[in-house]
């Protein structure tokens, strides 16, 4: 089992420690590194802080999280160039938890989950993602593109008093009377962002599409601003106060400060009482965030996995992931965890080992301490249009749309369940009745592979006929509580007015509690009808099964014969 090594190891640091120790990295692997990290730190700054502001909280706690969370989590975590920091897919989680507990609230749950993620990977569930099926991932991931992309129309189309219900149907229903109203030049930002983001890429320049785009955008906005034409912008939106008393427009431009998260303003503006009673109510959410993280981490070290050719350890970047979670709330920083977009732009980039994604992480620092004054003058309708290409593809359409075509039924259903249940509910009750229904379907699909088959007449397996009243039938398949009865059933009806009947039971490779109680009925229905049971050829695990249940031979009613031919050599001599 050494190929699946990777699945249980569990060390700190272990993906720098395999790439820059256990390897030889000298300048060039470092040079190399750094470019990387330039390119997706410059990829970034612009969604950290778009995430940030969807996620409900200023654009300022997006910036801390890329800092904070990518540097601790490059440096702890088991996959080599996994890239970390707010993403898309925890906006649908994130928000409801601002909006009802304050950045206080959001940190302190973050926190939690980041214990939650420690002890996944302590207790060796890194193989956790082998379990979710890819209907399951594709069908909450294309909801949460939904969602995100829904909730950007209001700043898309210049709504700024617009008030977002709760629920999704009430959203659309508050956006669709709230059309009619749109602001033109914020829609002109919006678009001019939008069409950058699509069309820049064709001109294969080497700069990321976010760049231009927002710059371009800024420069719009700052125009027509000019003009009297009022844009939201992020020093227009979002307001702070340092510890020294002064206040500012914008996004601070200082470090990040060491706070409790339950010192952090809570709903109403004030600090939240830490008791039993609110970890308790954020337990929930702590729990969502802990499996949408691991679940979000592995994929992405998987798909690294498959462009880089090497290993990751799921328990050590679940490790990583629980840590960077744990240490980035206390200076501001909201959940983190891999983003498979940057990530693959981290490799694209030549990125060599997790420095890159620490390099990531100082960039954003950087543009932090210098760039603040100018991040101010970024317009909200560009960062919705920024969301709204991020939101398309990490629903990843393209492989949804295959899979609809060409999936069997069940895993077609799987997926219009988790997807309609993340945009109607949340997340957390679409994964959960998506894999419920995937392993229901599943469970039907292997239970009716289990057959049964009269073999009496088959010279293959006797030479010679069968004494009168007796039977061979052959099970192929597991005999499981989902198939036990319905096989058992099958073969009373088939062995009414026989003397005695065989059970070949070399193609049943699994015996559980079901299928064993359902043999044990079939074998008292059998003695009262006086029909001899003799079971042949029991593989190991179903034999392990009856003697843990204790069953034993009964003279004249039940016994067991290590192969076919010993069995119909007893038979015959009767």
């Amino acid at each position: 089992m050494a190929h699946r090594a990777h699945l249980f190891s569990l060390r700190i640091g272990h993906a720098l420690r395999e790439s820059c120790l256990s390897e030889p990295y000298g300048r060039q692997r470092l040079l190399k590194d750094v470019l990387a990290g330039i390119t997706v730190g410059i990829i970034a700054i612009p969604l950290a802080m778009a995430l940030a502001i969807a996620s409900g909280v200023a654009p300022q706690y997006g910036l801390y999280t890329a800092i904070i969370g990518g540097f601790i989590i490059a440096l702890t975590g088991g996959s080599r160039l996994s890239i970390s920091g707010p993403t898309a897919a925890f906006v649908v989680i994130l928000y409801p938890i601002a909006q009802q507990y304050g950045l206080g609230g959001l940190l302190l749950a973050t926190v939690m989950s980041g214990l939650i993620l420690i002890g996944l990977a302590l207790i060796r569930l890194g193989r956790l993602i082998e379990y979710i099926p890819a209907s399951v991932t594709l069908g909450f991931t294309g909801g949460i593109g939904v969602v995100i992309a829904t909730l950007q129309l209001k700043d898309f189309l210049g709504l700024t008093e617009l008030q977002m219900p709760a629920h999704y149907l009430s959203k659309v229903s508050a956006l669709v009377h709230a059309v009619p109203h749109f602001y033109g030049p914020s829609v002109i930002v919006a678009l001019l962002t939008l069409a950058i983001m699509l069309l820049w890429p064709k001109l294969k320049l080497g700069v990321p599409a976010h760049l231009p785009a927002v710059i371009l955008a800024s420069v719009l906005t700052w125009l027509l601003n000019s003009q009297g034409l009022e844009i939201a912008t992020i020093s227009s939106q979002f307001s702070y106060v340092l510890a020294d008393g002064s206040s500012g427009q914008g996004i601070p431009p200082v470090l990040p400060q060491f706070i409790w998260p339950w010192l952090q303003p809570g709903p109403d503006g004030g600090v939240l009482v830490l008791d039993w009673s609110l970890l308790q109510a954020l337990l929930p959410a702590a729990f969502a965030i802990a499996m949408l993280g691991a679940i979000e981490s592995l994929l992405c070290a998987v798909v690294l996995d498959g462009m880089t050719g090497k290993r990751h350890s799921a328990n050590s970047e679940l490790l990583g992931q629980g840590i960077g979670n744990i240490v980035a709330p206390l200076f501001g920083g909201i959940t983190a965890t891999a983003a498979i977009a940057r990530s693959a732009a981290n490799f694209k980039a030549g990125g060599q080992t997790p420095v890159s994604g620490m390099v990531h992480a100082l960039v954003v620092l950087a543009a932090l301490v210098l760039l603040a004054p100018m991040l101010a003058y970024v317009p909200m309708p560009a960062m919705a249009a920024l969301l709204m290409v991020v939101a398309w593809s990490m629903s990843e359409a393209h492989k949804a749309l295959r899979l609809i075509k060409t999936a069997p039924v069940g895993d077609v259903l799987v997926f219009f369940t988790c997807f309609s249940l993340t945009i109607l509910f949340d997340m957390v009750i679409a994964i959960t009745a998506g894999i419920l229904v995937a392993a229901v379907l599943f469970m039907r699909d292997i239970a009716e592979m289990t057959r049964v088959t009269d073999i009496s007449a088959s010279s293959r397996f006797s030479a010679s006929p069968l004494p009168v009243g007796w039977s061979v039938y052959k099970i192929n398949g597991p005999l499981f509580f989902a198939a036990a009865d319905r096989v058992f059933s099958e073969l009373a009806g088939l062995c009414r007015e026989q003397k005695g009947v065989i059970l070949y039971l070399d193609a049943v490779s699994i015996l559980d509690a079901g299928g064993q109680a359902a043999l044990s009925g079939f074998v008292t229905h059998c003695q009262q009808q006086n029909i001899e049971v003799i079971v042949a050829d029991v593989q190991f695990q179903p034999l392990k099964t009856l003697a843990r249940a204790g069953v034993q031979p009964i003279p004249e009613v039940l016994s067991f014969y290590p192969t076919l031919q010993e069995a119909l050599a007893q038979v015959s001599q009767r």
